[in-house]
């Protein structure tokens, strides 16, 4: 076998209209494994063909002209298919590249893929990819055998073999990172002018059990964090060399060690960092933080989304969301009141969902009252939990319909196509209702909100029912209407296809 001297780090050209609503998200993680890989002497292609928007000629052009020897792939559930037809058009161009695949769905798949797609691929990353994939290269150069090397799955001998698990790596702070290779144009946050859009990680880990998700079981309910200082620093260094004006954390639990959270926001404020964050943390963390909210607010944070999930105390315990139905109001009455958008989501389509559970779910958004609320079809990945509950009414095996906007569960009293219609008419109800009482919000939350309006009416999965929102429209006040008339004309004049202005 060649040296390999070059890898090439691609993300598959998967879409679903989810992701790209707001804006356009890099891939941090790439950004760390192309750091580790560049410390260990190999040269790097940071290739973003999602965010590119590329189609397979394109990519075709741009391996052909980097030429490398290891090209790898990263995939959730809904891009795994995607991930694999990248590898396996990888080989076509050249049957002698290594390819390699990596994150959460081929963590814990590994057998399904290798059992049916080992054409494609040759090695599976299970678990971090910065000291495994640059270990994987070494071994390979020097001839050894890839057993050695911890964290990887891969075929031999008609079968699979699985190295012991890799640990986890805790100096996250002394990891090498490649932001120079970022192409930063093309990444940006809609919802403010596209301003310069960044994705970062304070810390990893998630210490929560919820039993539909995939986090808790990625990082085995362990959690590590890079130092304030550290990540502060990073933030300037985003802003000032290359230009970034808002960051989106990519933690799970951001906000974990109260202690670790206020060094960070305190040196925000004293170093004044002009970078703003947007967030994910838990309802109970927002709680324990009621006396600091306004310094989340002065230290640069205009976005959190706590995720409340169900509506009924039931439901929240099924998802081992380990919080009170009750409490998701708190937390969100908290954020609002700290003039930060709030937002949150609903996980709909369970098998005893009826078009009755859901609109008592909708009532139940507008008495909690978030900015932004979403509400998701159920995706029972294949590893979670909670899925031996869910299986005989899973109702498709495609995953890229995993997306948590396209059922895949089928409830007993409903069909596929009656709840997709239930979901949409979900969101249509809600922001219907948080535009009428538009005028409640503060003047640059009405802001925010037109710019999301202009989002989900020319951007998102949701821009059908968003229309006819607006073609209802007639049942607003008159000043929300002004409103509306407003962001209609905007939009107008920027997407030919765009709603028409409100009369």
């Amino acid at each position: 076998m060649k040296k390999i001297k070059r890898v090439a780090l691609i993300t598959p050209p998967y879409h679903s209209g989810v992701v790209e609503s707001a804006g356009t998200w890099l891939n941090v993680g790439f950004v760390y494994i192309a750091g580790s890989l560049r410390a260990a002497g190999y040269e790097v292609d940071y290739y973003d063909a999602m965010s590119l928007w590329h189609t397979w000629p394109d990519i075709r052009r741009r391996i052909e002209a980097f030429r490398p020897d290891v090209v790898a792939t990263t995939a959730f559930t809904a891009s795994i298919v995607d991930a694999i037809r990248l590898l396996r058009f990888a080989k076509e161009i050249d049957p002698g590249i290594v390819t390699v695949l990596g994150n959460v769905h081929a963590t814990f798949c590994y057998d399904e893929i290798l059992a049916h797609d080992h054409d494609a691929v040759d090695f599976i990353v299970r678990g971090e990819g910065e000291v495994t994939l640059p270990r994987l290269c070494t071994c390979l150069n020097a001839g050894d055998d890839p057993y050695k090397v911890e964290g990887l799955a891969f075929r031999r001998d008609g079968g699979v073999v699985v190295t012991p698990r890799a640990p986890y790596i805790h100096d996250l702070d002394g990891l090498p990172m490649a932001w120079d290779l970022v192409e930063w144009p093309i990444y940006t946050y809609r919802a403010k002018n596209d301003a310069r859009l960044a994705i970062v990680s304070s810390s990893r880990g998630c210490k929560q059990q919820c039993s539909f998700c995939s986090q808790q079981l990625f990082w085995s309910q362990s959690w590590r964090a890079r130092s304030a200082e550290n990540f502060v620093a990073e933030l300037e260094m985003l802003h000032t060399v290359h230009g970034v004006q808002v960051a989106m954390l990519s933690d799970e639990i951001p906000t974990f060690d109260r202690q670790r959270w206020v060094r960070i926001l305190d040196l925000m404020i004293e170093r004044q960092v002009p970078v703003k964050l947007l967030m994910e943390t838990r309802v109970d963390d927002i709680l324990r933080d009621a006396d600091i909210m306004d310094r989340y607010r002065e230290g640069g944070v205009e976005h959190i989304y706590v995720g409340v999930e169900a509506g009924t105390q039931e439901t929240l315990d099924l998802f081992k969301k380990d919080t009170q139905v009750e409490q998701s109001k708190q937390a969100i009455d908290l954020i609002n009141n700290a003039d930060i958008v709030s937002e949150t989501s609903f996980v709909l389509g369970m098998p005893d969902d009826t078009p009755e559970s859901i609109a008592q779910t909708i009532e139940l958004a507008k008495h909690y009252n978030p900015d932004m609320a979403f509400f998701l079809a159920i995706a029972p990945w294949p590893y979670a939990e909670l899925y031996p509950q869910l299986e005989e009414y899973v109702a498709t095996k495609d995953y890229r319909k995993y997306n948590l906007v396209e059922p895949v569960i089928k409830p007993k009293h409903m069909t596929l196509e009656e709840l997709e219609r239930q979901l949409g008419k979900a969101s249509q109800q809600f922001f219907m209702h948080k535009f009428q009482n538009l005028h409640q919000l503060s003047a640059w939350k009405q802001e925010f909100m037109l710019s999301v309006l202009d989002l989900l009416i020319n951007h998102s999965y949701l821009a059908g029912q968003m229309r006819a929102m607006l073609k209802e429209g007639k049942e607003m006040p008159a000043e929300v209407k002004a409103l509306l008339r407003a962001v209609g004309e905007r939009t107008g004049a920027a997407h030919p296809h765009a709603v028409a202005p409100i009369p």
